[in-house]
């Protein structure tokens, strides 16, 4: 049996705090879903604001080859006739192939969110389904907080599902709308519905009791025939499903047709290109897709992975387009430092004797407050400097940098770095966008007459973190620089109570690490 991917980004998940897509951006991710390979991609409420109404506008001059999308409404209100409901009419004027809708499934919603008593809410449910499939759209039917009615009522919860399947809906989804059942609860619920109800079914599970992965693929393994969830699990309040874990543990643990193996393996990249265009941090700690999903920090774990990677990994991360990484750090042992030598291209003698006397320095410097995780630029250079492979291209004889609010109030930072390069005293001034800007610009203006190749690298992040808090404006401070070229990105770090100070190590070591390549 193949289950369906219904996406529902572009709508739940723009309910999530933060979370905002631009009518471009909405297209963009559209068309990323539809080469996935998924079956339905939900543009949004047409009713509920212009950006939908405009998306369904736009979208219909997009080809997609495989996904159908659909509009997302309500059942019509109560006491109104069907065809002159305006957010039925919405739905009609959207022109898309699919229209999901959804009605109340709990006592609880129909009187006292919709203020109407059971009958009537049964013929909502009836009438906006029957229309829409007179007008020949496909319907599917959410079945709001599904399993809590159930729970409360579940002869009047069925008779709902039944109502659906008589109006003719093509699916009926299954929704755990508060997030609060258990999965043992759907698996014991999704079988009694599967032995009344023969229209196909749909799970649509939210997050806020931490199970919504576990409780789409529950249904799935039961046999629904559709499963809806957001990119990253991006939702209302704790969020919904997460497309991104539910996906590779149908496709790879239960064996499930639902995207191939090609599409499978994009689903690292949609995931970081759905966070960037929210604007999100991506977390890291993600299954499947996260950076650290398949990165290895303690010893024993680098030198199981060295002999065999299914010791501590339990799929290829390649399969779902991730990589595997070792990082170092105190917890390192020889293991993880070789693995690292050879994943970095650092071939050097006698790696064992250097792997030792790397940990020391690491652990020396890790206590002073150094990491070397996202800092591989920072860690090359300390295997070149013990291997003699460094090259000592400068020296640094003092900066200087200061801050003034001029006349106009406008605030400026002014570096002053000398320098000595094989013997020649370089001196130059700058100014920048804050005094790390302001040291960046005076170092590169120093060495780009005797390294011109320092033009082809850019600063892409900077981040600062403060390690002991209670130290106040007298703690000691990590920063982490990531640097670029056309070929490499690369990190380096920098400790000390002085933010200046830390801040221009690091920028000192992105720039050795470049000119040493």
């Amino acid at each position: 049996m193949r289950i369906k991917i219904y996406d529902t980004t572009l709508r739940d998940g723009t309910q999530a705090a933060g979370v905002s897509f631009s009518l471009l951006d909405k297209l963009h991710i559209s068309q990323e879903l539809d080469k996935l390979g998924f079956d339905y991609i939900e543009g949004g409420w047409p009713g509920s604001n212009p950006k939908d109404m405009e998306f369904f506008k736009r979208v219909k001059s997009i080809h997609f080859n495989h996904a159908k999308i659909a509009a997302f409404g309500s059942t019509r209100r109560k006491n109104t006739p069907v065809e002159k409901d305006s957010n039925i009419i919405s739905l009609l004027e959207a022109e898309t192939p699919v229209v999901t809708i959804f009605g109340k499934s709990w006592v609880l919603h129909v009187r006292k969110a919709l203020l109407t008593d059971e009958s009537e809410n049964l013929r909502m449910i009836d009438d906006s389904i029957s229309f829409l499939k007179r007008k020949n759209r496909e319907v599917i039917f959410d079945a709001e907080h599904f399993f809590d009615g159930y729970k409360e009522n579940p002869d009047y919860a069925l008779k709902v599902l039944k109502v659906a399947e008589n109006s003719g809906a093509d699916c009926i989804v299954l929704c755990d709308s508060n997030g609060g059942s258990m999965p043992y609860e759907i698996d014991q619920i999704v079988r009694v519905v599967k032995e009344r109800i023969n229209c196909p079914l749909g799970i649509h599970a939210h997050n806020d009791s931490g199970v919504a992965t576990a409780n789409t693929v529950i249904a799935a393994r039961i046999g629904v025939e559709q499963v809806q969830g957001t990119i990253n699990g991006y939702g209302e309040r704790c969020g919904n499903a997460d497309l991104c874990a539910v996906i590779p543990n149908l496709k790879l643990k239960l064996d499930v047709d639902c995207i191939s193996k090609e599409g499978l393996k994009s689903l690292t990249r949609i995931s970081r290109l759905v966070s960037e265009l929210a604007n999100l941090v991506p977390f890291e700690h993600q299954p499947y897709v996260g950076r650290f999903a398949f990165t290895h920090k303690g010893g024993v774990h680098a030198s199981a992975i060295s002999r065999e990677k299914k010791t501590y990994e339990h799929i290829d991360p390649e399969l779902v387009g991730n990589k595997r990484r070792v990082i170092i750090s105190e917890l390192a042992g020889k293991s993880s430092v070789i693995y690292k030598l050879n994943e970095r291209g650092l071939g050097v003698k006698n790696p064992q004797v250097l792997s030792k006397r790397l940990i020391e320095q690491i652990k020396k410097l890790e206590n002073e407050g150094y990491e070397f995780e996202a800092a591989n630029g920072s860690f090359e250079l300390l295997v070149k400097k013990n291997t003699g492979d460094y090259r000592k291209l400068f020296n640094i004889e003092g900066f200087r940098v200061i801050v003034e609010k001029r006349e106009n109030g406008k605030l400026v930072s002014e570096a002053t770095v000398k320098l000595n390069i094989n013997g020649k005293q370089v001196h130059t001034v700058a100014e920048g966008n804050g005094p790390v800007n302001a040291l960046d610009k005076a170092l590169r203006k120093a060495l780009e007459d005797d390294f011109p190749q320092i033009s082809q690298m850019h600063l892409s992040d900077y981040k600062v973190r403060i390690l002991d808090t209670g130290a106040g404006t007298e703690a000691k401070t990590r920063v982490l620089i990531e640097s670029s070229d056309k070929d490499d990105r690369w990190g380096t770090v920098g400790v000390s109570p002085n933010i200046i100070e830390a801040s221009f190590k690091a920028l000192l070591d992105a720039v050795e690490y470049k000119l040493n390549k």
